[in-house]
């Protein structure tokens, strides 16, 4: 005979949930203390971020105004210049070739902009933390949990307080995606620091190094190809994340994969995925590249 509620007490087929006066007062009083606590420091926290804001304006307006060739010029001499592969600068030609041959040149500006402003603030607050972690297993066992929430919590669920802070914009939308990328780079920098050979640094103890001499000197540069390995893990999340983040008034590719969804046009919602496909396989070729590069580097010197 199948065990079903039928044949059991009640209080064993319904959950003995917490009341729900309790649950909705409960929810009364945070909303409405985190809307105080927006109200009290909202335009402060605004007021900090309008370098970020200025940042990125001037960035955006850099891209989309300069002429499409020169900018390619500059995008193939960077991509040259960091992986050192013929092949991957073809690529990347033809690829934003075709990007401008089907139109999307501007959005494609846009997002490279915000992608690029959300890697290097993630980058900036990332590598210091994930350093922090890898000298104190104390600092390491309190951000780990943290990391663990904002990797797993719904991407969506980012937009509610960025949104109730600082209003519909691209700041938001920037804070949103920073947040939602950043854990890779926090735990690859440690795990590039944690791995680096303990003899090593005990040959740089007998040398007589500070702490600081065997941490930039040694224990960085060993660990920068998994650092870069962070690096990109981060943009790939930053571009997955910026379709998310138009829904805050993020412009570009994001923005108009959003319409095709809202209207159903399929070939638009194709041809702007296709783009973010095509730079996230830009970043990552070369990126890998720039990371075996290092490695490469790092043999010949650990050996």
């Amino acid at each position: 005979m199948a065990l079903t509620c039928t044949y059991l007490p009640e209080v064993l087929c319904t959950f003995p949930a917490i009341n729900d006066d309790f649950m909705r007062e409960f929810k009364k009083t945070v909303d409405l203390g985190f809307k105080a606590l927006v109200r009290s420091y909202g335009d402060t926290l605004n007021q900090m971020m309008q370098p970020l804001q200025w940042f990125l304006n001037w960035l955006q307006d850099l891209f989309v105004s300069a002429p499409w060739f020169v900018f390619l010029v500059v995008m193939l001499a960077i991509v040259y210049a960091v992986s050192r592969n013929a092949r991957i600068v073809l690529g990347t030609a033809a690829a934003m070739l075709l990007i401008g041959l089907v139109g999307l040149w501007q959005d494609t500006m846009i997002t490279l902009a915000m992608v690029t402003v959300c890697t290097l603030v993630a980058v900036a607050l990332g590598i210091p933390i994930g350093i922090l972690m890898a000298r104190s297993d104390r600092i390491q066992a309190v951000v780990n949990p943290v990391l663990d929430v904002m990797q797993t919590m719904p991407s969506f669920v980012y937009l509610i307080p960025v949104v109730m802070i600082f209003g519909i914009g691209k700041v938001p939308g920037l804070i949103a995606v920073v947040i939602y990328a950043i854990p890779p780079m926090i735990r690859l920098t440690n795990l590039g620091i944690r791995l680096v050979d303990k003899e090593v640094l005990e040959a740089a103890d007998a040398f007589g190094s500070s702490n600081r001499q065997k941490l930039f000197n040694v224990q960085v540069p060993l660990a920068m190809p998994t650092i870069m390995a962070g690096i990109n893990q981060t943009i790939m999340m930053s571009l997955a994340m910026v379709v998310v983040a138009s829904m805050i008034g993020v412009g570009g590719l994001g923005k108009n994969v959003l319409q095709a969804i809202t209207n159903q046009f399929f070939t638009i919602g194709f041809l702007n995925g296709f783009a973010l496909v095509v730079i996230a396989i830009i970043f990552d070729r070369t990126s890998q590249a720039y990371g075996r590069r290092l490695q490469k580097h790092t043999e010949v010197i650990h050996g």
